[in-house]
């Protein structure tokens, strides 16, 4: 076969008959595909099989016939096939039984008719005679494996050979290496790049891919593969062989190895702890190869490194282990996110880095957890240190100051408006024009109120785009957001009505005015204990007095319509005289007084409902015909809603009170969170860098000059607090390397090879005592 530079086509060569040419390039077809014409597309799943193997027709190629002079001379117009001649069927079939004896003379027949195993002929959709081999193992081993790489070699085309891929939709890219891989084979593996194969190749199919049905989404490349289905030698081999895999290279998403590891992680201890052990290995062999390559500030195509990624998708055990990740040994020191300050017994203060975790940065952690209303896990990932105390050092900075202004605002709006609206003008005594100081404030009082509001409509519209809050988010993510969006509506839509000159604006206006009362309860999130039960509150609405809303809306205009639809009135002459409630009165013969009655859809409505709350009164009924069906009707309808409905619901809402007690308390702190970011958003950048948390440090680590933002976190733990006397230290990652306490030695103690004397003479006692708080640690 021969390759041509400036076409692009291959040459080679056939020795298939004319009848064997005719078989296989005429398509399979069946069913509807058959009736229209259509060939048969390649099997989606599985790649491989003992029970079919779908045949790709064999594509149009510039091939060359071997026999064509003896065709020309008539002296063999049907070459005789005999046991040397080697087809892909007898090629695949050989390779599934892992019978090396079946591939005698292979390369013999293979030299003689100009034939390589990396051509079209002898690829089914891609698939060789090697991947089909791998697909077959047994104990590991398939000793045609073996055969096949020492022809190919032989012949010359082992590089094409061994990275030939698949080139049908579903396995796209797949090439042996990845099936090595998959198959566990370590001696595969590095026979196979040990004879050239891409460690970078990348499988892109559908199968690969991230979709509904089955997939597995491994991040495309051979390394990432190994990763992600736990292979720690073959991660090793991949990347410090000699033609080493780039720990760096992304797929087609952006994501690299350790964006992979994070996705395939499912929050269960086992695939937790074998997540986390390979991408610290990962980490640590990158960190040995290549000390200058931050392999985990790397992003995506979305912008997201694997610390957001895991935040983003709420893979809350690899997001605890980077975000609390801590290595002891000088070499790897730096690629710590916390140093552990120092230790007294139980106590000890830890340092976090802040790097893409303090919302002072774009796209920060705390911003994707806080505003991402679909992240499962979100709640105890904000409990997860730093973040906890990051959130309780802005509450106290800045948040706590700004959300007591606010309340005062806010309060000072909602008495003017009340004052505006008793104070309330007819529509129709329109244009107002003031005539004394009085009318003055009042003029003045419907300004303010109507900027209020009208800031309210916007920003609640802002803020609504950017959480697009849903349904089962609504209680953390828009549920007052949508109140004050409200607010600011109605109140408008009574503006417009009111300087209409129509009397309908005061509906509006009174509802507005209500709504704007139960919105104090926003403010009740600033303290913990007021908080809860104002969680607890919003909690049954959106769910418990849903519920029985819908179905109680259900009955009660169920049973009104039928009751309305019954009653029919008596005839006119039957009318009396006695002016009793539920008939017509009246007062001189030709003056008649109508009242109410069933007939009327919303006054039984109304009626209906004084029943469910046991103040209904049937008075009115007692000359209308088919009572008996009305009684029917009456009792059904008490029974269902005043009797079954309501106590349920009181049930319920006693059963949910007990059960979200611990959830409503991190609901609570979830809701905090987003008020503190919503009032940093609006700090003035000046005033945002003085409030900024944590505090610059040194970190002398084997990278040299290492300089970041640091959070202070001091906690008791008597569980791990005997393995923290190794590392105490004034300076976190001890600027002094060779003092540095060496982890791996027996010997190993706090100051060792010092006395107490000569500590207590040189001061050290009083710098190793731990600060009495965190603000005194600050300074």
């Amino acid at each position: 076969m021969r390759k041509s530079e400036l076409f692009d086509f291959h040459l080679e060569a056939d020795d298939r008959t004319e009848e064997e040419k005719r078989k296989q390039k005429a398509p399979k077809k069946d069913g509807l595909a058959s009736a229209l014409g259509w060939s048969k597309e390649p099997p989606k799943a599985p790649m491989d099989t003992d029970y079919q193997e779908e045949m790709e027709p064999v594509k149009p190629q510039i091939r060359f016939n071997l026999n064509f002079d003896k065709e020309i001379r008539g002296e063999a117009s049907q070459p005789k096939r005999d046991s040397s001649t080697f087809t892909i069927e007898r090629l695949f079939e050989a390779v599934a039984s892992r019978d090396v004896n079946k591939l005698d003379g292979l390369y013999q027949y293979l030299n003689q008719n100009m034939k390589k195993l990396s051509d079209s002929l002898y690829q089914s959709y891609g698939k060789t005679a090697l991947m089909k081999a791998l697909l077959h193992l047994k104990d590991g081993k398939n000793e045609t494996i073996e055969e096949l790489v020492d022809v190919s070699e032989r012949i010359g085309d082992i590089k094409e050979f061994v990275n030939a891929a698949f080139t049908d939709s579903y396995y796209k890219g797949q090439t042996a290496l990845h099936i090595a891989i998959e198959r566990r084979s370590v001696s595969y593996v590095k026979l196979l790049v040990s004879k050239g194969a891409d460690v970078h190749a990348k499988a892109c199919g559908k199968f690969f891919q991230p979709h509904d049905g089955p997939n597995f989404y491994f991040g495309e490349l051979p390394l990432s593969l190994a990763a992600c289905t736990n292979q720690p030698d073959i991660v090793s081999y991949l990347m410090e062989n000699e033609f080493p895999a780039d720990a760096k290279m992304a797929d087609s998403h952006g994501n690299t190895v350790l964006h992979a590891l994070v996705l395939v992680a499912d929050n269960s201890k086992e695939n937790t702890e074998f997540v986390t052990a390979i991408y610290d290995r990962i980490l640590k062999t990158n960190a040995r190869l290549h000390p200058k390559i931050k392999l985990e500030e790397k992003e995506n195509n979305d912008g997201l490194t694997p610390l957001k990624l895991a935040a983003k998708n709420g893979k809350i055990g690899v997001f605890s282990h980077i975000l609390q990740r801590e290595f002891q040994v000088n070499h790897f020191k730096h690629l710590s996110r916390k140093f552990t300050e120092w230790a007294y017994g139980p106590v000890h203060s830890s340092l976090y880095d802040l790097t893409s975790v303090d919302s002072y940065e774009n796209n920060s952690v705390l911003e994707i957890l806080i505003y991402g209303s679909e992240i499962p896990n979100r709640h105890e990932m904000l409990e997860k240190e730093p973040l906890s105390c990051l959130l309780e050092d802005k509450w106290k900075k800045f948040g706590c100051g700004m959300f007591f202004f606010n309340f005062l605002v806010y309060l000072v709006y909602l008495i003017i408006f009340t004052v505006v609206a008793y104070n309330k003008k007819d529509a129709t005594q329109l244009p107002f024009i003031p005539d004394d100081a009085w009318d003055y404030l009042y003029v003045s009082g419907q300004l303010l109120t109507l900027l209020a509001n009208c800031y309210f409509f916007v920003t609640g519209i802002i803020e609504m785009k950017r959480k697009r809050p849903k349904m089962q988010t609504l209680l953390i993510d828009g549920y007052y957001e949508i109140l004050f969006f409200a607010q600011g509506l109605l109140f408008l839509v009574a503006t417009v009505l009111y300087w209409a000159g129509r009397q309908e604006y005061l509906g509006f206006l009174v509802i507005c005015l209500a709504l704007s009362w139960v919105n104090v309860l926003y403010y009740s999130r600033g303290d913990k204990h007021m908080g809860i039960y104002s969680v607890m509150i919003q909690k049954m609405i959106l769910s418990d007095i849903l519920r029985f809303l819908f179905v109680y809306i259900v009955f009660l205009f169920g049973f009104s319509a039928a009751v309305v639809t019954l009653l029919i009135q008596p005839p006119p002459e039957n009318r009396t005289g006695k002016g009793r409630q539920g008939f017509f009165a009246t007062s001189k013969p030709d003056t008649e007084c109508f009242t109410p009655s069933y007939r009327n859809i919303s006054y039984t409505t109304l009626q209906l409902f004084k029943f469910t709350i046991g103040m209904g009164d049937m008075e009115f009924t007692q000359e209308y015909q088919y009572m008996e069906v009305f009684y029917v009707l009456l009792i059904g309808y008490i029974i269902l809603t005043y009797i079954l409905l309501l106590n349920m619901l009181i049930a319920l809402m006693s059963r949910t009170v007990e059960k979200i007690t611990t959830e409503s308390a991190s609901i609570w702190r979830l809701q905090r969170a987003v008020t503190i970011m919503d009032m940093e958003r609006r700090l003035p950048c000046c005033l945002k860098k003085s409030f900024r948390s944590g505090v610059e440090r040194k970190l002398c680590t084997a990278i040299g000059d290492d300089r970041r933002r640091c959070f202070r976190v001091e906690e008791m733990n008597w569980n791990k607090w005997n393995t923290n006397l190794v590392n105490i230290s004034e300076d976190p990652g001890c600027c002094d390397l060779s003092q540095q306490p060496d982890l791996d030695s027996p010997s190993r103690g706090f100051n060792r090879g010092r006395s107490w004397r000569d500590i207590f003479m040189e001061g050290s006692w009083r710098r190793r005592r731990p600060p009495q708080s965190t603000e005194m640690s600050l300074l």
